[in-house]
């Protein structure tokens, strides 16, 4: 069985954006957001995924990531 890997700090990373700022720009608490940075969350909807695509100018297989646990 694999797991989903979030890489949403390595893209705020790259344009140097603070989990708050892009908190604000995508109107998601800074507590939701960092929830989804940590890969903690259970789900993230479309709607979520899209803005967050949208500010950091990326796509959503820059974000999200599928590991085979053998790996």
């Amino acid at each position: 069985m694999g797991k989903i890997i979030v890489n949403l700090d390595v893209e705020m990373a790259k344009r140097k954006m603070s989990l708050g700022e892009l908190a604000e720009k995508i109107d998601l608490t800074p507590a939701n957001l960092s929830i989804l940075k940590t890969g903690k969350a259970k789900a993230i909807r479309f709607t979520t995924l899209e803005a967050i695509c949208r500010q950091l100018g990326c796509q959503p297989g820059d974000i999200l990531e599928y590991r085979d646990e053998d790996e």
